[in-house]
């Protein structure tokens, strides 16, 4: 699979200006600790159909006494979870490129495909610095009724 284009230049994006922390992300999603994937979201562009957010995979996350010891690797069904933003509902055409260790920033940048309430497809681009960690395309599903999670 060739590497794909990027969906914008991350160096347009100021990464400090922050949208939405983890706080106003829960008010959206029901996932809790340990399963906060989203750090922030920081970029909205509606009209193009773009999100940028990140993870940063800290030194003291679940996964890393398992996987792997002596050598932690964030889990690439995780950056997957993370590429959501909405219940996982299925992934298709993922490569993995680059590890992603404790003490780095995941930068997700998601292009919407198919944009409906309850469901949703992008494409999305995981970079560490420049370099491209990994791509995929995340169908999202909505967690129980929206009326439900705008309230929450």
């Amino acid at each position: 699979m060739p590497v794909p284009e990027p969906h914008l230049n991350l160096r347009d994006i100021n990464l400090a200006n922050i949208i939405a922390d983890t706080q106003e992300i829960q008010r959206f999603l029901p996932h809790r600790e340990p399963m906060n994937l989203i750090t922030a979201v920081v970029h909205v562009d509606c009209q193009n159909h773009l999100i940028v957010g990140y993870k940063d995979i800290a030194d003291d996350e679940f996964w890393k006494p398992g996987h792997f010891p002596g050598h932690p690797l964030f889990p690439g069904v995780l950056m997957c979870e993370a590429a959501a933003l909405m219940g996982l509902g299925g992934i298709d055409n993922t490569r993995f490129r680059r590890v992603v260790r404790p003490g780095e920033r995941l930068v997700l940048v998601g292009k919407g495909l198919r944009l409906r309430p309850r469901m949703t497809q992008f494409n999305i681009q995981g970079y560490v610095g420049d370099e491209l960690a990994f791509h995929t395309d995340i169908l999202g599903v909505a967690l129980g009724k929206w009326e439900d999670l705008s309230r929450a």
